[in-house]
């Protein structure tokens, strides 16, 4: 079947890839909203759990100053963004494997790159719903202030994590069985939530828990998202955990993102050459 029979955009090599990828990440979003469950869900959850546990005390103050509801409206937003990278990349990618996709698509012209990288827009928008449906959830009903730099500045840390943690999604995708895939994603990410201070903060847990935060990801996903709205004093006091340099932050969070990179790449070729053995 032709590019043309199938609507796929034609002409020089790099506008067409360019325009096969807006194209086929419109397909993917389209897809993804059509499921109504999902789309919802996937912004619902987070505004209900920000209402349940964050609007109660939205009113009280932190040391520094900082309304307890905008602490609560990061935690829950690093919640949502990185439930949403894991389930999307990994319970999404491992059904597909278990249908055999991957293995229609490899034999076909169409890049498995502009196939990931189309997920990967889809999910962009779904965690810019998230972070919205939450930040008016927190101006109207908690009282949260932000001048507008500060709300695009949280935005986009949280938006990022979406990105960040996708790689692991893809592990595991990749590594788990595709019946599996969900169980594992929610064996992974719920300890990973609560380790790293997003239904509680660490300062309210036992202090081995923050111990064990810091060598978590999603703890330090966590640090640099608060550190774009709240001041050092208030970023300590919540965590419970002296502030370290942002570049730890970074370093952790990026390395883990380009490790779990490595992993899900070496996880594909092992199974693409199964396959043909």
């Amino acid at each position: 079947m032709t590019a043309t029979a199938l609507h796929l955009p034609t002409g020089p090599s790099a506008g067409r890839t360019a325009r096969l990828l807006g194209y086929h990440s419109l397909v993917q979003l389209r897809s993804s909203l059509r499921s109504a469950e999902f789309a919802v869900g996937a912004v619902a959850v987070p505004v209900i759990l920000y209402a349940m546990f964050g609007l109660p005390d939205a009113g009280s103050l932190l040391p520094g100053g900082t309304r307890v509801g905008l602490a609560m409206l990061v935690s829950f937003g690093c919640y949502g963004v990185v439930s949403l990278a894991i389930f999307t990349f990994g319970e999404d990618v491992a059904k597909e494997r278990g249908r055999g996709w991957p293995r229609t698509l490899a034999a076909t012209p169409f890049p498995t790159w502009v196939h990931l990288a189309g997920k990967a827009a889809s999910a962009v928008v779904h965690a810019l719903a998230i972070v919205v449906a939450m930040s008016v959830a927190a101006a109207t009903l908690g009282g949260v202030r932000l001048e507008a730099t500060e709300w695009l500045a949280l935005g986009a840390a949280l938006v990022s994590g979406v990105l960040l943690f996708s790689t692991l999604g893809f592990a595991i995708a990749y590594l788990a069985r595709p019946r599996a895939a969900t169980v594992i994603a929610n064996l992974v990410f719920l300890p990973l939530s609560f380790a790293s201070g997003f239904f509680f903060p660490l300062s309210e847990l036992p202090d081995v828990v923050g111990r064990v935060a810091q060598w978590l990801p999603t703890y330090h996903f966590g640090q640099l998202a608060y550190r774009t709205v709240m001041p050092a004093e208030d970023v300590e006091f919540w965590t419970g955990r002296a502030l370290q340099p942002v570049w730890v932050h970074l370093v952790a969070v990026v390395g883990t993102a380009a490790l779990l990179g490595v992993v899900t790449v070496w996880a594909a070729r092992r199974e693409a050459v199964t396959r043909r053995g």
